[in-house]
């Protein structure tokens, strides 16, 4: 059972107090080695998770030669990525030599219901992995690597690389059931009639808010290329009789009249001008009892340990927005239109924005 959100609050504020005192209490050096390997550990689960190294323990411990054997790799190699992953704690090499999964492992499952597998897949491949490393042009020139490398923005160049595309929208399929299990309990949606995904992908998170709110109908929004997967992510879920998608892009308009718009990690893609366009074209569309709801991480106004640092500069490197303080928010939220009424802590690292018209 996942805390509530204030007990996660504070034991990630004593988690970053405890990092914060490793990095003052060890030698200086050592601490920035330490900080400089954080892109092995990420190659490392991208193997595992390539490789379906935790699926082939789903089923208990496991020496590393019968893992090998199962996933179709070398017996020593195989050893010693587990033996990476069981020092972080990833996996837990027994006394009898086997290796089995903890609690971290099972999220690398691609059967599991939180699973990090899509996102570890996305974030370890050749293609972000080449964007990544342009990111001193990004801080010099405030220019995404994309544009750099593709020539195009990050949209436009998933519409050139469809295996890329691919691997891209199943991460952030993956990032809607995480969000469905921890975000989506800390919001009534009880009284919306109307309720439209705007840049909802397949519809995960859409579906799991109908199944909440079995009076309410939706509308799923997105490019039509994305929209065009949603028949399998509806029909599952059974609301596909409740729901209808609709093709287009959310700079030109939104489908209207809906009493409640969200937005599961849109406006971050974007500059404040281009986040103006789309937030102004939802006030616009917005029943004027409506509601506005944008699921991002909200960053703390000074730098304590937070998730959002670092997906701040993921998003200079690739889609060329931003994260932003609540501040910043209710900020964009007036200039477009609306007025910021709250800010919801979830027990997942995304906030829910509430604003309504003004």
């Amino acid at each position: 059972m996942t805390p509530p959100p204030v007990v996660l609050a504070a034991v990630g504020r004593f988690r970053g107090l405890l990092d914060r005192l490793h990095t003052l209490t060890a030698p200086s050096h050592v601490a920035v080695l330490e900080l400089s390997l954080g892109s092995w550990f990420t190659a490392a689960l991208y193997a595992t998770v390539r490789l379906g190294i935790a699926d082939a323990l789903a089923d208990g411990p496991l020496r590393a030669d019968d893992v090998a054997r199962k996933v179709g790799a070398d017996p020593e190699a195989t050893y010693r990525l587990m033996r990476a992953l069981a020092s972080r704690s990833v996996l837990k090499l027994r006394r009898d030599g086997r290796f089995a999964l903890t609690r971290l492992g099972h999220a690398l499952r691609v059967d599991h219901p939180e699973s990090m597998a899509p996102l570890i897949a996305f974030v370890g491949s050749r293609q972000h992995w080449e964007h990544w490393g342009e990111l001193l042009y990004s801080v010099q020139t405030g220019r995404t690597a994309v544009e750099k490398l593709r020539g195009s923005e990050f949209f436009e160049y998933l519409d050139t690389d469809p295996a890329f595309a691919k691997v891209f929208n199943e991460s952030m399929t993956g990032g809607s059931r995480a969000v469905i299990e921890n975000a989506i309990p800390a919001y009534d949606f009880s009284d919306r009639r109307l309720i439209v995904d705007v840049g909802g992908g397949e519809g995960g998170l859409l579906a799991a808010i109908l199944n909440r709110t079995p009076t309410a109908r939706g509308v799923l929004f997105d490019r039509p290329s994305v929209v065009a997967g949603a028949d399998s992510v509806l029909g599952p879920a059974g609301v596909a009789a409740r729901c209808r998608t609709e093709g287009g892009s959310f700079f030109e308009a939104v489908p209207a009249g809906g009493d409640a718009y969200v937005m599961k990690a849109i406006i971050h893609d974007w500059g404040d001008d281009q986040s103006l366009s789309i937030l102004r074209n939802v006030r616009t569309a917005i029943a004027d009892d409506g509601r506005l709801l944008l699921f991002e991480m909200v960053l703390p106004e000074r730098a304590p340990a937070h998730l959002g640092f670092m997906v701040d500069l993921e998003m200079l490197v690739t889609a060329g927005g931003r994260e932003r303080t609540a501040s910043q928010y209710a900020k964009l939220l007036a200039d477009s239109g609306f007025r910021m009424t709250r800010v919801i802590p979830t027990a997942s690292p995304l906030s829910i924005v509430e604003a309504v018209p003004a």
